[in-house]
């Protein structure tokens, strides 16, 4: 569920950008906000109190506000599918990276599965004649992913999901205010689009986080990584059916690949 929630916020947020009636900071406001206020609601009828600590828990906050701004902001000139490749492909790095600093056993297997996985989405990210991207935007969700990486790994820490999530996003939120106090000048958004925001931030953000942070603690970071490169799979599928993005022979001989890979790693030897 977590992992179909996350490829799902990609849809939603291409969707949105798309229509260009709604700015990418207009979209990542209500997204983060509408989470924290369903969060809010949630951690208040499970608890009957709001305490939270303002001298903890700031990095694993700003994590989730930089990677959701540099999302939506690279959405105004990238495919929903390939912007969640790029986005996973670096989490899975990064992830790994930090896996082996904190020296954690990578497994021949998992090794294996995850350069043939990485093999799958290096063919298609590939140079192509009729392929071309922004480096810009790339940059953008290359900053994205890493973020996603860092509040992944601060994930495997949390001991209450649900306390961690909503402290997350109530935190994200004053981030997001202080950089629209800086930086933006003028909203653009019509109801549908903010809906698709709110949606997005509620339903796949807020609760698919929860379930994520619930997950993170009992699986090994390597393998939480791995587990991500699923997200991509799912993303293109949906964008296939939803946006009508186009599903080439490339595209389906990598996803292949990919879950090749992904079986690999997490095939028990």
């Amino acid at each position: 569920m977590a992992l179909l929630f996350l490829a799902t916020n990609s849809i939603l947020c291409k969707m949105a950008i798309s229509t260009q009636n709604i700015d990418a900071f207009s979209f990542t406001f209500f997204r983060i906000l509408s989470g924290a206020v369903l969060l809010l609601c949630i951690y208040f009828f499970k608890n009957k109190n709001l305490k939270f600590s303002f001298k903890k828990n700031w990095l694993s906050s700003f994590m989730l506000f930089l990677y959701a701004i540099c999302f939506s902001y690279s959405y105004i000139n990238m495919f929903a599918g390939i912007g969640t490749l790029i986005l996973f492909a670096v989490v899975q790095i990064s992830m790994i990276l930090i896996a082996l600093f904190y020296k954690e056993k990578l497994t021949l297997n998992k090794l294996l599965g995850v350069l043939v996985a990485f093999c799958g989405l290096a063919y298609l990210l590939y140079p192509k004649e009729d392929f071309s991207i922004s480096l810009f935007h790339t940059f953008l969700m290359v900053i994205s992913g890493i973020a996603w990486a860092i509040y992944s790994v601060i994930g495997k820490s949390s001991t209450n999901a649900l306390l961690n999530t909503t402290d997350n996003f109530f935190k994200a939120t004053i981030f997001t205010i202080i950089f629209m106090i800086f930086f933006i000048n003028e909203f653009k958004f019509d109801l549908y689009t903010s809906f698709l925001a709110v949606l997005s931030g509620s339903l796949t953000s807020g609760l698919g986080y929860l379930i994520w942070y619930e997950v993170l603690p009992k699986i090994k970071i390597t393998t939480a990584s791995i587990l991500q490169l699923i997200v991509p799979i799912l993303a293109i599928f949906l964008s296939v059916i939803i946006l009508n993005e186009k599903f080439s022979f490339e595209l389906g001989i990598s996803t292949f690949i990919i879950l090749f890979g992904i079986f690999l790693a997490l095939k028990k030897v």
